[in-house]
């Protein structure tokens, strides 16, 4: 099980939100948290199973623009 955390300003979200929630279903996520910081930027944290697919998430989220993303083993 693998854990993507993903990092985006207000005005990416409002840009790119339709899309990620694309790359979320495609990747069949489970979604472990989504929060606002103080300066209003967005945390979400996702459970994936497969590692090849929490490799290309993070690719796939990284190329939405003003998003940032990484994962690691839980």
């Amino acid at each position: 099980m693998w854990l993507v955390t993903i990092n985006c300003s207000t005005d990416a979200w409002k840009q790119s939100s339709a899309a990620f929630l694309a790359l979320v279903d495609k990747y069949q996520g489970d979604c472990v948290s989504s929060k606002k910081t103080p300066n209003d930027d967005r945390t979400m944290e996702y459970k994936i199973e497969d590692v090849a697919d929490a490799e290309a998430f993070t690719d796939e989220c990284q190329n939405l623009v003003g998003f940032t993303a990484q994962f690691e083993s839980l």
